[in-house]
């Protein structure tokens, strides 16, 4: 079997389930390379987990990799990107937010012969909203409640001085398109960026954020009218170490890698 060569951007709570789950071993998936914001504390968790591979600089990923994983704050999104789409090759990206605003990566990599892929994420029923895409889909609109301490530090919240501390009943904090959400929550509803870049776009996929203190996890519902079906998508997320991510996002990016080299391979 042809092996993949994979690095990861970022050793925080997603690219350490990640580099954890490829040392154990994924078939036809090597762990390659990493790279984070601090280099002595990156090699310090390695060497605690017996984990053998270099950490290098992001520009350098083309040089070790066939496949970057994109676990980074989204402003890095470019100095992951650009190297490895230039050379040709493939990057996974959890920050999909971040690509909204920037359409030219997707040029870049058509250029060039890569591929950018947008794991399902912390959502459910992407391949039901594709599907419907293939048709016409009238509306989407999807609805997000998160515990507050999951939404402290978004700059929506900041620009418009929005204090989600010491809430006893759930607060809306934004009503808008993905793509003003992806703006004003970068780190907080990528999942409404792949929902749009699924369904109908970020300026026709509608969302309501809520800060609700009564939740425990990252919830997430959708509701979709096409001309080949209505459905409605629920889900509640546990929350990993990090409160703003979904412990489930880790085990999608490790689902969608293992599909690369499956012989069986489900959904769409």
């Amino acid at each position: 079997m042809t092996s993949t060569r994979i690095a990861i951007a970022g050793l925080g709570a997603i690219g350490k389930v990640l580099a954890r789950r490829l040392t154990d071993g994924i078939p036809g998936l090597t762990l390659a390379c990493v790279a984070a914001r601090d280099e002595e504390t990156a090699r310090a968790w390695l060497a605690a987990q017996s984990i053998d591979c270099p950490v290098v600089a992001l520009e350098d990923f083309p040089k070790h990799a066939d496949l970057a994983v994109e676990c980074a704050p989204a402003a890095l999104i470019e100095r992951i990107c650009r190297p490895m789409l230039e050379a040709g090759k493939t990057v996974m990206v959890l920050s999909c937010g971040a690509l909204l605003p920037r359409p030219e990566l997707v040029e870049l990599a058509k250029a060039h012969g890569g591929r950018i892929l947008v794991p399902t994420g912390a959502l459910l029923g992407l391949d039901a909203v594709i599907a419907a895409a293939e048709g016409t889909i009238r509306s989407v609109q999807m609805t997000t409640r998160k515990p507050p301490n999951g939404l402290v530090g978004a700059p929506h919240l900041v620009k418009n001085n929005i204090s989600v501390e010491g809430l006893n009943t759930a607060k809306l904090v934004f009503s808008g398109t993905a793509r003003e959400a992806a703006a004003g929550f970068p780190a907080n509803v990528n999942v409404a960026a792949a929902l749009s870049l699924a369904g109908i776009g970020p300026d026709r996929t509608l969302i309501d954020i809520w800060a609700d203190p009564a939740v425990s996890r990252n919830c997430h519902s959708i509701e979709v009218d096409s001309d080949s079906a209505r459905f409605t998508l629920s889900i509640e997320n546990v929350p990993s170490e990090n409160p703003k991510t979904g412990k489930n996002v880790a085990l999608s990016v490790i689902a969608a890698l293992r599909k690369l080299h499956s012989p069986l391979a489900v959904g769409t």
